[in-house]
């Protein structure tokens, strides 16, 4: 099984930025300990540009993508658009619980076109979403 982890703008900075909000721990640091307990191949894909991310999403080959678009998640109908082109299926992972934070994050463009959704439970939400994929 082979599954990609793709993170939006910021997302870089986990560990550094706003960690009462994000955590503490860097995001190679947790893929690091999810690639050793997972059986089957992960790759990891962070970019800060919207459409290196569609690249991305387009040319990759595999079983299932986790993405969290960050800021993108609720403006990009580009991302929406890729992400209903291809069959790879997709869940849309958050950190944060978006629909309690500002209003303009209340509003997700890829959601209806994602297999699902986790948010809200912080760097465990990538171990969950990866736990679907895991299981079926």
């Amino acid at each position: 099984m082979k599954i990609a982890i793709i993170n939006g703008p910021n997302l870089n900075l986990l560990g550094h930025r706003e960690p009462g909000v994000y955590g503490n721990e860097s995001f190679e640091d947790f893929f690091n300990e999810i690639n050793r307990s997972f059986h089957g191949e992960l790759c990891y894909f962070q970019s800060n540009i919207e459409g290196e991310l569609i690249d991305f999403l387009q040319l990759f080959k595999g079983d299932g993508i986790l993405l969290n678009a960050g800021g993108y998640t609720h403006t990009s109908v580009a991302i929406r658009d890729c992400i209903a082109a291809i069959s790879t299926p997709v869940i849309e992972v958050h950190i944060t619980n978006v629909a309690s934070r500002e209003v303009f994050r209340h509003e997700s463009l890829l959601t209806p076109v994602c297999k699902g959704l986790v948010m809200g439970f912080g760097l465990e939400s990538y171990r969950m979403a990866l736990g679907y994929f895991a299981s079926n």
